[in-house]
C-alpha cells in the first residue's frame, strides 16, 4: 500500500525536506537525499552500478516540482536535477534514515572520500 505524505515543507534555514505521513514525521537534509537521489546518475542503470556521491554537505535544494501525483523532482544548487523522489521512496528513506546514513558514511570512508566539497585548486603553468 502506497503511502502519501499530509505535509511538505523545505525549511530553507536548515536544508531539510520536513515530511508528515499521517502520525509519522521525517526530517531529511538535503545532502541525504542528494546522495541518496533515485536517478541513474547515482543508483546506475541495474544492480552494483551506484555510483558514490561525495563532497555533497553544503548541497541545497533550490527548487521542487511536483511529478504528477506521486512524487517530487528536487533541483539542487549542484546541478543535479534527475531524480523522481515518489512517495514510497521519501518514506522509505525517512524511516531507515539512520541505517542509510550509517551506511553511506563507511562506504566513503572505504572509498577514502569525504562529505567535504573538494576546494583544492589544480594550477597549470605554461
Amino acid at each position: 500500500m502506497s503511502k502519501t505524505p499530509t505535509k511538505i515543507q523545505l525549511h530553507k534555514q536548515s536544508q531539510q525536506l520536513e515530511l508528515h505521513f499521517g502520525g509519522e514525521q521525517f526530517l531529511l537534509p538535503a545532502e541525504f537525499l542528494r546522495v541518496h537521489s533515485p536517478s541513474a546518475e547515482v543508483k546506475g542503470h541495474g544492480p552494483g552500478q551506484a555510483v558514490l556521491q561525495y563532497g555533497k554537505k553544503d548541497v541545497a535544494i533550490t527548487n521542487i516540482e511536483r511529478a504528477g501525483n506521486y512524487a517530487l523532482k528536487l533541483i539542487f544548487d549542484d546541478g543535479h536535477d534527475s531524480g523522481i523522489y515518489t512517495w514510497d521512496y521519501f518514506y522509505e528513506l525517512g524511516k531507515n534514515q539512520a541505517k542509510i546514513w550509517q551506511e553511506y558514511l563507511e562506504n566513503l570512508n572505504t572509498a577514502g572520500k569525504t562529505r567535504e566539497k573538494d576546494t583544492s585548486v589544480v594550477k597549470f603553468v605554461l
